[in-house]
């Protein structure tokens, strides 16, 4: 017989047991938005619905921007929180960019179609994996992003298959009596995987406090963005996106002219 005191029992109660930690309502809330709209582009897209995916991408990039606004503005940061959004962008800004495009434009190409969306997925994940191992390092400028941000680059794609739906132009289509938008397709995406792994740098936005006052002509063009926006999302936002895919060169081609 076993002798309880020299045994004792494991209470339920106990100080030393394993403790289930809260999760952050508010964040996570548009972590998961974001990814529902990642697998619903990516269910959309299986439907042949181009147009609905390519939105779908802009709301999750719009839902991922949020969660670590709020994250940071209610002070609700945590390391599940962390992990969450990182797989949350992988579905989001990796897998649902590249499917799309290979069912809008490249699955007739077969190995070359297939290899160009697997490029951009691997590059979407290793950008995730070297921007979550350069959290901690404080000697990084916090003003520049090294290499195209995934939701930019999703946006890329998800942008140009906006806009060629918008003009009745599918992705297996001859555009311009020569040029066929599966080739436009192909190079889109792999010009979008190599910026997400490159060491250019694009500008980040978090130094900008949204507590601060800001100047009446930055009201004037907030109100303007939004009125072209809802003149014409598909051409604005992939302009918008466009330009800023082209930043990143441009910085590296001012720094290199300067030296």
């Amino acid at each position: 017989m076993i002798d309880p005191r020299l045994h004792p029992v494991r209470r339920e109660t106990d100080d030393s047991g394993l403790r289930s930690r809260g999760i952050y309502l508010l964040p996570n809330l548009f972590t998961s938005a974001a990814l529902f709209a990642g697998f619903y582009a990516i269910v959309q897209a299986m439907n042949a619905n181009f147009e609905q995916s390519a939105i779908a991408i802009f709301i999750a990039m719009v839902m991922d921007g949020l969660d670590g606004r709020v994250a940071r503005m209610t002070n609700t940061q945590s390391a599940f929180g962390a992990e969450y959004d990182s797989l949350s962008d992988m579905v989001s800004f990796g897998v649902a960019p590249a499917l799309i495009m290979y069912t809008w434009a490249l699955q007739p190409m077969r190995k070359l179609g297939w290899i160009a969306a697997f490029v951009y997925c691997a590059c979407a994940a290793l950008r995730l994996a070297r921007f979550n191992t350069k959290l901690e390092d404080e000697t990084q400028d916090k003003r520049y992003f090294q290499g195209l941000p995934s939701p930019a680059a999703a946006a890329l794609l998800a942008g140009f298959v906006w806009v060629s739906n918008e003009y009745s132009v599918s992705g297996r289509e001859i555009f311009f009596g020569a040029i066929q938008m599966k080739w436009l397709a192909w190079g889109l995406t792999l010009f979008a995987a190599g910026s997400m792994v490159s060491d250019f740098k694009f500008y980040s936005g978090k130094d900008i406090n949204l507590k601060e006052s800001v100047p009446f002509v930055a009201i004037l063009a907030i109100m303007l963005a939004f009125v072209l926006i809802s003149y014409s999302p598909p051409e604005v936002l992939f302009t918008v996106v466009l330009v800023y895919a082209f930043s990143g060169y441009y910085l590296w081609v001012k720094s290199r002219l300067k030296k």
